[in-house]
């Protein structure tokens, strides 16, 4: 099955639902986006199984004067993503089942946000990886601003200029380089083989890291990141977190250390230095949170912190774990979402921490209880879910770079801790007052979301219990070229 229906099948799916009748318009996003995932699949098994074969490689000319190419190409760090894109899609599908405004328009954007994604994972022309990096921008501004919850328009506006902003910087970096390189061409392997002067490097890698890393959730140009999953519906909130926050951190991974490795060299201890406040500040302010989204949001850049963190070891467990965390992060913060927004506000309309302990949802909701559980577990890391495969790799890249971190990324770990035991506890477990009138009946779980969260929940198991395959994945597209001034050579 061809990779390049991960990104046909959205884009066709998101011009049909315009020409069916609007009762089918989730029917076709489900297909779509389900014909991706089984393409991205297939293409990971294919992998494992032949590691020497040639990757999949689709090359055409695009803008021949600027030497630019539609070139898309499929490795092991982009299978992972792309299938993580696939599992998050069709589980935001089933978790918008109950969309009724508008919903051609909305199944549209949300497809072109998977489409364009996918072609960022692909791609292996930078000007192409930009330009479907770009495509995903316009679709997240109306998802939120017009089907969102409070204060949409300012939450959508907010995420909006922060990824105007960090695209014009990851644009300004491109258009030097490709002046700089004299090779006439925006491929990244061109791009990466020429030695930029060291005084260029110093200034423009951080401008274009900088430009990824704002839609990555980077500490202090987060703020983004809670405002906008607040106020997003449920599938958005699921794909932000899920997907798009691992846009800027790939773009970083796959551009902006490559080109730019003495600039990166000179820049990774404060790269760090951020990426550890962020973790540990999201944790604290999580904790102090009493709107269950808003700990949700937090808890994403924490987490994302940890991807951060990983790329700045600049060795092979730290971005070996930098990666399996953004899809175990995509996996576990989709997860949270649906049952934050999906099984609990759309049925008590309410988020706050102290009333939702009046609904009695442990006893009234027993099947979004023991889901959020397991998703709290695999958020902390313990054994046996994503979270700790993925941790585990990155502390282990910190141990052999800056051991003295580990310090201050404990203390991040263990607030990661507290606050997702009290946004459990108090959202399901907090038994309401002895006067307090029983709670309504809420009706039950449906089939779309319970299919849904299932297939997170599914994944994040399958990395937890088995990492092997995932892992193994990830170091065959450490292996390219791309990464050898990084990792100091090729992967033995």
């Amino acid at each position: 099955m061809n990779l390049l229906w991960t990104i046909l099948a959205p884009f066709a799916a998101a011009l049909l639902v315009f020409l069916a009748p609007p009762r089918f318009a989730k029917w076709l996003a489900l297909a779509a986006c389900a014909l991706a995932m089984a393409a991205a699949a297939n293409a990971c098994l294919v992998r494992l199984q032949d590691f020497d074969a040639a990757l999949w490689s689709f090359d055409r000319n695009w803008i021949e004067a600027f030497g630019i190419r539609f070139h898309l190409e499929a490795d092991g760090i982009s299978l992972v993503l792309i299938l993580l894109t696939g599992i998050v899609a069709v589980a935001g599908v089933l978790c918008s089942w109950n969309v009724e405004k508008r919903q051609r328009a909305f199944f549209a954007f949300y497809l072109v946000i998977i489409g364009a994604s996918s072609g960022v994972f692909l791609s292996r022309d930078a000007f192409l990886l930009f330009a479907f990096y770009e495509m995903v921008i316009v679709p997240k501004y109306f998802l939120i601003a017009i089907w969102g919850s409070e204060d949409r328009e300012y939450g959508a506006m907010k995420l909006t200029m922060y990824s105007i902003a960090g695209s014009a910087l990851v644009l300004l970096g491109l258009a030097v380089a490709f002046g700089a390189s004299g090779t006439g061409s925006f491929d990244l392997l061109d791009l990466a083989s020429v030695q930029y002067p060291p005084a260029l490097q110093t200034w423009l890698f951080p401008v274009m890291f900088l430009g990824f890393a704002v839609l990555a959730g980077m500490w202090p140009l987060h703020t983004w990141a809670p405002t906008g999953h607040v106020a997003a519906p449920t599938a958005a909130s699921m794909l932000l977190a899920g997907i798009v926050m691992k846009l800027g951190a790939y773009g970083a991974l796959r551009v902006a250390m490559p080109l730019f490795p003495e600039g990166f060299a000179l820049w990774r201890g404060v790269i760090a230095g951020l990426a550890l406040v962020g973790i540990v500040y999201a944790a604290f302010v999580a904790l102090g949170r009493r709107d269950l989204k808003f700990v949700i949001g937090y808890s994403s850049v924490s987490h994302m912190g940890f991807v951060l963190l990983g790329l700045a070891m600049a060795n092979l467990w730290g971005l070996r774990g930098a990666v399996l965390q953004m899809v175990s992060h995509g996996l576990i913060a989709g997860l949270l979402f649906a049952v934050v927004g999906r099984l609990l506000y759309d049925r008590t309309h309410n988020r706050d921490l102290d009333a939702l302990s009046g609904f009695d949802l442990g006893r009234t909701l027993p099947g979004a209880a023991v889901v959020f559980t397991l998703a709290c577990a695999a958020s902390m890391g313990l054994p046996g879910f994503s979270g700790f495969a993925a941790e585990l790799s990155v502390i282990l890249g910190v141990w052999q770079s800056d051991p003295w971190l580990l310090a201050p990324l404990a203390a991040g770990i263990l607030a990661t801790g507290a606050f997702t035991l009290r946004a459990l506890q108090r959202s399901f477990f907090l038994k309401p007052a002895s006067d307090a009138p029983p709670p309504d009946a809420l009706p039950p779980l449906t089939p779309a979301e319970i299919a849904g969260v299932l297939l997170l929940l599914a994944g994040t198991l399958a990395i937890g219990l088995y990492p092997g395959p995932w892992m193994a994945l990830i170091d065959d597209g450490l292996g390219s070229p791309l990464f050898d001034a990084l990792l100091g050579g090729p992967l033995p």
